[in-house]
């Protein structure tokens, strides 16, 4: 598990953080989830390298954890290591094939029409991992799939909130086009880093629609299944959190520093997560 430890305490992701509340198997099977994701994430972002050559690495990373799925011998070293965690949690090929739909939909993609269009999106690069880990994670009510379903779309929601003036570095606009449209806000604005009044009504909008997802993820969590999902729950509180902090700033996030939680905050978070889970109050800590 060296390499892919190695990846996740390199990324210092909030995913990574909530690994925390894990114990260390689980811990680890995660680590080796994460390294997966943030690889192939990586490999369609970098675009020093032509799409081709990056689409053709992606189809190599397919067949390859398909390899460790059918419990052949995978040749890249995170699969190596994410082979026995396929095999001990019964991770699904079909997964990790629709998370690599989802980053290869980067290298082609650029705007999209419709919220429909990108909760597809959405469902594919976060929902997807969610559905992976919640396998890590152990639960006993099916109702969990719908709940990481629902609470994948809310973080990759927040996360595009958060991350448009990056997004407009590299061309990419993900707010829907058809709400651009309906709230005047001209691609161009987005691509040149211009905040506008129409701009936050428009950012606004899009945060009510992660809200909503929110909110659907804090109804169908399982009683039962509140502890088991532990890490789950603490990135919920993490993302909305974030969320918060951007509507604090009226969604300008044209500056040259992306909007982020410090230290303290995260470890406040972190102490709050692990109290509640302790002390039986184990509500959702967002979405209200």
């Amino acid at each position: 598990m060296e390499q892919s430890r190695a990846i996740t305490r390199k990324s210092a992701s909030n995913l990574a953080l909530a690994f925390i509340l894990l114990p260390k198997q689980k811990r680890d099977g995660m680590s080796a989830l994460y390294a997966f994701c943030r690889e192939v994430d990586d490999i369609a972002d970098d675009e020093s390298v032509p799409v081709e050559k990056r689409r053709l690495e992606l189809a190599r990373w397919r067949e390859d954890v398909r390899a460790a799925c059918e419990n052949k011998q995978p040749e890249i070293a995170v699969n190596c290591e994410l082979q026995p965690v396929i095999q001990q949690y019964k991770l699904s090929f079909q997964y990790f094939d629709e998370l690599i739909k989802g980053v290869e939909m980067d290298l082609d993609i650029k705007r999209y029409d419709t919220f429909e269009a990108l909760e597809e999106y959405c469902y594919r690069v976060a929902s997807v991992v969610g559905l992976l880990s919640i396998e890590i994670f152990g639960y006993k009510n099916p109702a969990c799939r719908d709940y990481a379903v629902y609470l994948g779309k809310a973080l990759q929601l927040t996360n595009i909130l958060r991350d448009v003036r990056t997004d407009a570095e590299r061309g990419r606009i993900y707010l829907p086009q058809c709400e651009l449209q309906k709230f005047q806000v001209p691609p161009e604005d987005i691509l040149n880093f211009r905040y506008s009044e129409n701009y936050r009504k428009l950012a606004e909008h899009v945060a009510e629609r992660a809200s909503y997802f929110y909110r659907l993820a804090r109804e169908t969590l399982p009683r039962e299944d509140r502890r088991s999902m532990v890490a789950a729950e603490l990135m919920g509180s993490v993302y909305w959190r974030l969320m918060e902090k951007l509507k604090q700033q009226q969604f300008n996030v044209f500056g040259p520093t992306p909007t982020r939680l410090n230290k303290a905050q995260k470890i406040l978070l972190i102490l709050r997560t692990w109290l509640r889970l302790n002390s039986g109050g184990m509500a959702p800590n967002y979405g209200a």
